[in-house]
Parts: structure tokens; C-alpha cells; sequence
């Protein structure tokens, strides 16, 4: 136990050593750092001195040095200023000779003109602000005006190197591309100007604009609208050789048939298929399936143009007018491609600004040709419509079917500008317009007052029949053209309120089918009062009625008809079937020869009376008398159309065989052999089917 305890306090004392000798050593190193301290503080009051002085001693030598440099800053730049406004004095001489010799060929270099001038800008403007009165202004000025008159020069004679105008056949190649004139494809749009040419153009027209002349701007627009204009020109007068030599208007040009190609071809698709329904329904349209209308229905042929009911005063001109129509819509489209030419050109030379300006100088020339070209044509037509020449004022309506089909994209063409180009454009459709409505409502009066009172002697279908048919059905081609021009009408607004019907256009064209038919057949009855043989006037309407009806019914004018007036063909029908009623009223007299229950004559007594006998005689030579008569009247009569006349021949004959059959057997009664025997060709001249031969004979084409 007390072994235990002494080894604990043998350790405890152990330890306590230990740690007192770690204190001494703590002790000692505060010391030591206590002293270290003191000198570091020591040194760096030192340093603090130090410094303090060395401020005291370098700060006066800073600002010396600062103030030194201010004053070499100002000296430089009033050296700087000096030599600036030395050389404004000495501009005039430096840029004497460059400006006396000018720019381009033969002088300076466009840009080191440029330059030259730049200073002689900056020179003016010193003078004037600093020394208004000073001699070189003056100086400065004058060559100044005289370089920047040079650069205009210099920019007029660049445009004017390049103002070749397109060739038609070039034009044509673009109005027959299919593709947006905005291609980059060269081939598309011919290089008016050259790149480094056009690079010169933008240099110059930047620096005049900005240096307040801008007369380049209506130099630039008159020089391209000179060349807008001429490639027109040429144009219009290629057009005029190449239709020169086409037989009456009907042969296009060999370059218009190549290069207006079929809408369906793989490259040139043609943009002008506008103009692709116009050429293929030329002047010949108008001939050739008039000729045909009347040759298959009639038996007339259009050889020649007859003297029409309806254009009493035809001069000839109906197929130059179709050409000049053909050519006058090539020439609004060419207009448009060029004016979409220009406008591309003109973006990179003039600044948007004075675009507008400049465009409409561009295109003013050329606009007011095609205006005045449209005017022309509207005055020629307004003629025509005065002298009842409506087949030629047909041309109205492709024209303006045509421009109104091009009016959205002119109008996209010309929509930032403020221009008058857009208002000359509706000006022409307005004037197509009117005078499309007034050919249409003319055409109707022109029936109704209708003069010439001569008549078709063999009572076929009258020519001023055959005439408006034909017109309306040149109208098919224009149904939506002819609703534009009739809907504003109030008289149609009216009547088409009452109809049921949602294409407004067909059925616009209906009710003036309608009126002009209507119109028609009042005239006709009327004209038909003129005929004093009951017979013909009979055949003359069943001529004009049947052929109306036949002809309402090849095509789709029976259509648009039948939109109006639903019951229309029946009324025809009708009216057919009533004049052959009419019409067999010219047998009643033959009639009364052959029948043979006549109360006057006693057929079944013992002898016959004298009085019978005569009257006997009587019908037996009045019969052969009358059919001989008949048959040499209407062997001059005319139905045209076989058909009908094949069943007016058939009724004839079962109107009358049967009867004649009956009057033919008659001179087998015993009390007749021996008053027939005596002198039998006398009184039975014709056997029945002889008679039946004779009405086959009638309307005889031939006769």
C-alpha cells in the first residue's frame, strides 16, 4: 500500500517538473518576441520618416513634369489646328488641277476626286463659320460648284453609257418567265448597268446627296425613263412588223408562238398565261366558229364578212383591232416587268427617300403611252358601238379580263410609292369599264331600233339572228369579265336580289342573255309582220325560233339562260310547235279541193247533176292548180336546219296523203269513170305518191 503511494508521488512529481521547466521556456520566447516587436516598430517608424521626406522631396517635380506636359499638349495641338487651317488656305491650289481635269476617263480617279472635293466641303464650311468675308472662300467655293457640276456631269455620263434599251425579244423572254422577276438568275434579268459602274453611280449619288445637289435624282429619272420608254417603243414596232404580215389578224407571230409557250412546259412556263387564253381565241375565233355556227345550222359560209344587221358600217377593221388588242396587252405586261427592272436597279442608287420621286419620273413617259394607247382603243370601240359594229368591240373585254387579272400585281409593284401610276392603271380599267357596259347595253338598243326592213325572201333565219348569237356566245369567254362590268347596273342588282343563285356572275350573264333574246324575238315578230304570205311568215319564225333554241343548246348559253328564266326552252318548244300550226294553215285551200265529203256533190245517187259535175271538175283542177302553185312557192322557201326541215316535210305529208289518197280513189265511182275517161290527164294529174314526191321537193336548198 505504501509502495503504491510513494510511486504516485514520485509521478505527480515527475510531471510537475515537466511542466515547470515548459514554463521557464514559455517565459524565455515572450521575451524574445517582445523584443523582436519592438525593433520591427522601430523600423518601420524609421521608414515612415523616410518616405514622408522622399514625398516632400518628389511631389514639386511631379507637378513640374505634369505642367510641362500640358504645355507640350497644347503646343502640339495648336501646331496641329495651325497646319489644318494653313491647309484650308492652301485647298484651292492643291485641288486646282484635279478639278480642272475631272473625273473619270482621261481625268482623276473617281474616288481621288471625291476626296479632292471632300476638302474643299471641309474648307467652305471654315471659312464660312470663321471668315465669312474672306477671299478664299470665294475661291473654295467656286471649286467646289465647279467639281460637284463635274460629278453630276460624271454621273449623268455613266448612266448615259448603259441606257441601252431591252430588245423585244429579250422583253418578251421576260414577260414569258414564269419565275419572280426578284431571281438573281441573270438570265432572268438582263444587266443594265455593271458592277463597277453601278458601284461609281452609288459612290456619287451618296456624295451629291449628302452635300445637298440632288439633281442626279431627276437626271437618273429621266435618262432610265428614256430607256423604259424606247424598249416600249421597240416593242410596240417589232410587234407591228412581225403581225404585219398575218392574213387578217389570225396568224401570230413565229416569235410569239415560241416564246408563249404551253402553261404545262417543264422551264418556260409562261407568267403571261394571262395572255395565253387571249392568243389562242384570236381574230380567227370570231371568224372561224361564227363560219361554222352558221354553215352547220344556216347553210350560210362566211367566206367573207357579210354586211351585218348589226354593223351596217363595217370598215375592215375588226382584225386589225385584234392584233392591236394582242399587242396593247404584251405592252401593259412589258411596262410592268420593266418598271419591276427599274425598281430593283434604282434601290442600291437612290436612297428610299426620293424613291418615289424618282420612280414616278421613271415610269411617268411610258404610263402615259399605255394610257393613251388604252384611250385609243376605247375611242375606236365607242366608234364602233356608234356604227353597230359590236363584234369588233369585242376586244374589249379581254383587255379588260386581262389588266384586272394584272392589277394586283402592279398594284404590289407600286404600293410604297406615292404615285399616280396606280391611279392611271384604274383610270384605263375605268374607261374598259364603261365602255364595256355601254357595247352590252347598245347591242340590246341596236336590236330594238334595228332599220334594215328588207327581209330574207325564202324565209330563213335572219342574219341579225344569226349575228347575236353569235355575239353571246363570244361572251362565254368572258362570264366573270361581263359580271364585273353589268353588276354595278341597278337594274341587275335588282333582278339578281331575286335570284337563287351562287355564282353571280353566271347568272349576271343570264338575265342579259335574257333581255338580249327577249329583246330578239320582239323584233323578229315584229319584222315578220312584213311578209304578206302567211306561210313564209310562219317559216321565219320557226327558222329564227328553232335555230335560237338549237344554238342555246350546243353550248352553255342555255345554262346561263335557264338561270333567268327557268321555263325559257319550253316556251320555245312551244312557240315551234305553234308556228308549225301557223304554217299548215297554208294547206286549208288544197284541203278544201280534196275533201270529199262535200254535201254540194251526191256521190251515191243515180247520176250526177251537172252542177255536181262541175263542181267535181272544179276540185279536180283546182287541187292540181294549187299543189303546183304551192310547190313552185315553197321549192323557194328555206329551212336550213335538216331536221326541222325533214319534219315539217313529214307533217306536210301526213296532213295530206291521207286525205288525197281518199280524193284519188274518188274516180273509181261509176258515176265519175265516164266524165275521167274522157280527158283523165286533165283532172288527175298526180298519182299520191307523186304528191308525196312533190313536198319532198319543197325547200329545196338548191332552188
Amino acid at each position: 500500500m505504501n509502495s503504491l503511494i510513494e510511486e504516485r508521488k514520485l509521478e505527480i512529481s515527475t510531471k510537475l517538473e515537466k511542466e515547470q521547466s515548459n514554463l521557464i521556456l514559455l517565459q524565455e520566447r515572450l521575451s524574445r518576441s517582445a523584443q523582436l516587436t519592438k525593433g520591427i516598430g522601430s523600423i518601420l517608424n524609421t521608414f515612415e520618416q523616410r518616405l514622408s521626406r522622399l514625398e516632400d522631396t518628389i511631389l514639386p517635380v511631379y507637378n513640374d513634369t505634369e505642367n510641362l506636359q500640358k504645355a507640350q499638349y497644347n503646343i502640339d495641338r495648336t501646331l496641329h489646328l495651325l497646319d489644318n487651317v494653313i491647309s484650308y488656305y492652301e485647298v484651292s491650289s492643291d485641288v486646282e488641277n484635279i478639278i480642272e481635269r475631272g473625273p473619270g476617263e482621261g481625268g482623276i480617279d473617281l474616288y481621288a476626286y471625291i476626296d479632292a472635293l471632300n476638302k474643299l466641303a471641309n474648307a467652305q464650311k471654315y471659312f464660312e463659320k470663321n471668315i465669312p468675308q474672306s477671299v478664299e472662300l470665294i475661291n473654295v467655293s467656286s471649286f467646289f460648284h465647279k467639281g460637284s457640276d463635274k460629278l453630276n456631269s460624271e454621273f449623268k455620263i455613266i448612266l448615259g453609257k448603259y441606257n441601252t434599251p431591252i430588245l423585244p425579244v429579250v422583253l418578251l423572254d421576260l414577260i414569258n418567265f414564269d419565275d419572280s422577276i426578284n431571281n438573281k438568275d441573270v438570265k432572268v434579268i438582263p444587266k443594265q448597268i455593271p458592277d463597277d459602274a453601278k458601284s461609281q453611280l452609288i459612290q456619287i449619288a451618296s456624295w451629291l446627296l449628302t452635300h445637298g445637289r440632288d439633281e442626279y435624282l431627276t437626271v437618273y429619272g429621266k435618262v432610265r425613263g428614256g430607256v423604259l420608254q424606247r424598249s416600249l417603243t421597240m416593242l410596240r414596232n417589232h410587234q407591228k412588223s412581225v403581225s404585219g404580215g398575218s392574213v387578217h389578224g389570225t396568224t401570230s407571230s413565229p416569235m410569239l408562238k415560241a416564246k408563249f409557250q404551253n402553261r404545262h412546259e417543264a422551264v418556260r412556263r409562261p407568267s403571261t398565261r394571262r395572255l395565253q387564253h387571249v392568243f389562242e381565241k384570236k381574230a380567227n375565233k370570231m371568224l372561224l366558229r361564227a363560219s361554222q355556227t352558221l354553215e352547220n345550222s344556216t347553210g350560210f359560209t362566211l367566206g367573207t364578212r357579210r354586211a351585218s344587221h348589226l354593223d351596217t358600217s363595217y370598215t375592215g377593221e375588226e382584225f386589225d383591232n385584234e392584233q392591236e388588242m394582242e399587242n396593247y396587252l404584251i405592252c401593259v405586261i412589258a411596262l410592268h416587268r420593266l418598271m419591276q427592272i427599274e425598281q430593283i436597279l434604282m434601290k442600291d442608287i437612290i436612297v428610299t427617300a426620293h424613291q418615289p420621286r424618282v420612280f414616278e419620273l421613271i415610269v411617268r413617259e411610258a404610263m402615259d403611252t399605255i394610257v393613251q394607247d388604252g384611250e385609243n382603243i376605247v375611242a375606236r370601240a365607242r366608234k364602233c358601238i356608234a356604227k353597230h359594229d359590236f363584234a369588233t368591240v369585242l376586244v374589249i373585254f379581254p383587255i379588260f379580263k386581262q389588266l384586272r387579272s394584272l392589277k394586283p400585281d402592279f398594284e404590289r409593284t407600286v404600293e410604297q410609292y406615292d404615285l399616280n401610276v396606280k391611279v392611271k392603271f384604274d383610270q384605263i380599267l375605268h374607261m374598259l369599264h364603261s365602255t364595256g357596259s355601254r357595247a352590252l347595253e347598245d347591242f340590246i338598243e341596236s336590236i330594238r331600233s334595228d332599220s334594215i326592213t328588207q327581209l330574207p325572201t325564202d324565209g330563213t333565219v335572219h342574219e341579225m339572228t344569226s349575228n347575236v348569237i353569235m355575239f353571246l356566245e363570244q361572251l362565254l369567254d368572258y362570264i366573270d369579265t361581263i359580271g364585273i362590268v353589268l353588276e354595278q347596273d341597278p337594274n341587275y342588282l335588282k333582278q339578281l336580289s331575286k335570284l337563287k343563285f351562287t355564282d353571280q356572275n353566271k347568272a349576271v350573264l343570264g338575265l342579259y342573255i335574257k333581255k338580249v333574246l327577249v329583246q330578239l324575238n320582239h323584233t323578229l315578230i315584229s319584222k315578220s309582220e312584213q311578209y304578206s304570205d302567211l306561210a313564209l311568215k310562219a317559216l321565219f319564225r320557226l327558222n329564227n325560233n328553232n335555230y335560237v333554241l338549237k344554238s342555246l343548246q350546243k353550248n352553255c348559253l342555255l345554262e346561263l339562260y335557264l338561270i333567268s328564266e327557268p321555263k325559257c326552252e319550253e316556251y320555245y318548244y312551244n312557240s315551234i310547235q305553234e308556228n308549225k300550226k301557223a304554217y299548215s294553215q297554208s294547206w286549208i285551200k288544197l284541203l278544201n279541193y280534196i275533201t270529199c265529203d262535200d254535201s254540194s256533190v251526191n256521190l251515191h245517187g243515180d247520176k250526177l247533176k251537172d252542177k255536181e259535175r262541175a263542181i267535181l271538175k272544179e276540185k279536180f283542177a283546182g287541187f292540181n292548180k294549187e299543189i303546183e302553185d304551192i310547190s313552185k312557192v315553197q321549192r323557194g322557201y328555206s329551212i336550213p336546219d335538216i331536221e326541222l326541215r325533214e319534219s315539217i316535210k313529214r307533217d306536210n305529208k301526213e296532213l295530206i296523203i291521207p286525205k288525197y289518197h281518199a280524193f284519188y280513189n274518188i274516180k273509181k265511182h261509176r258515176m265519175l269513170v265516164s266524165i275521167l275517161q274522157k280527158n283523165p290527164e286533165k283532172y288527175i294529174k298526180h298519182k299520191p305518191d307523186e304528191v308525196s314526191a312533190i313536198i319532198d321537193r319543197f325547200f329545196d336548198v338548191a332552188a
